[in-house]
């Protein structure tokens, strides 16, 4: 048996911690949503007892329990009993390690299909709270659709869905490691959103309130380590994007424009920038 299912990247259209948990982990308080570029994920289940083993088409993964997509299918495998072997074959669109989720929408994508395949029957909040000892974008990413995230990254509020606005999404060389940024995050110093004015917006359907209180609290402490980050921000706003600003921890950095247009000039106007860029639309 062969299935495959599109693992969608995310962005943050909001990002904010308000306090740091016991355990060192912050806790969340996000708006995500999804976007078209999208990674293919595709197992092949055998009704023989064996390994779990994960290809990729992109040398930058690992192929062993490192990957998140092995964790997802090992979690499910012993929980419910199953010795059946897996071969799960990745098929990278989005950029790795820049801030978009790709490896949690792999590893939500893992869970879904095995799910489905196996007839667990478990619902879509049962999978993300599963999903969490994964990463803290696997439960949103199970869902895939524009929410309200919070805690640890398990507790997800569906909002409604919003029009397909035009997305550009750019990653420059650079890598950003998430542990270490949120390892510094100094909650003296933190301006925190106005994440309920956002949510009442995208609840009244006022797009361009909405963007009013979009924002990512962690672009201050990246872009310090990253100036490149901010000189890319500021040159999309200024080429007419509706709102631009960095995803999870970075180093991608989005732009959200009202026409197709406009999103062409935006494009055209980084080239120079970097050359990792994807037009894109909201899902």
């Amino acid at each position: 048996m062969l299935i495959t299912e599109k693992a969608p990247a995310k962005l943050n259209l909001s990002l904010d911690s308000p306090m740091r948990y016991l355990d060192g982990m912050p806790k969340w308080d996000m708006v995500m949503v999804s976007v078209d570029l999208a990674d293919y994920v595709s197992i092949e289940i055998s009704d023989q007892p064996g390994n779990i083993k994960v290809y990729t088409d992109s040398s930058f993964l690992p192929n062993d329990q490192r990957n998140l997509a092995f964790q997802a299918a090992n979690i499910l495998r012993n929980r419910f009993h199953r010795r059946d072997a897996l071969t799960i074959n990745i098929r990278k669109n989005i950029p790795v390690a820049a801030g978009l989720g790709g490896g949690s929408s792999d590893a939500a994508a893992v869970l879904r299909i095995l799910n489905s395949a196996w007839n667990l029957g478990l619902s879509l909040e049962e999978l993300a709270r599963l999903s969490l000892s994964i990463d803290s974008d696997v439960p949103y990413c199970v869902y895939g659709k524009l929410a309200h995230v919070t805690e640890h990254g398990e507790k997800i509020e569906l909002l409604p869905p919003q029009p397909h606005y035009w997305v550009v999404i750019a990653k420059q060389q650079i890598s950003v490691s998430t542990p270490q940024m949120l390892r510094q995050i100094d909650y003296t110093q933190i301006n925190h959103l106005e994440n309920q004015k956002l949510i009442r917006n995208l609840q009244n359907g006022d797009w361009q309130g909405a963007t009013k209180y979009m924002g990512n609290v962690l672009e201050p402490l990246t872009m310090r380590h990253y100036p490149e980050i901010k000189q890319l921000k500021d040159k999309m706003l200024s080429l007419g994007a509706d709102v631009a600003q960095m995803s999870g921890t970075g180093p991608s950095v989005f732009a959200i424009c009202h026409t197709e247009s406009r999103a062409r000039r935006v494009q055209n106007g980084i080239r120079g920038f970097c050359r990792n860029v994807n037009i894109v639309t909201l899902l």
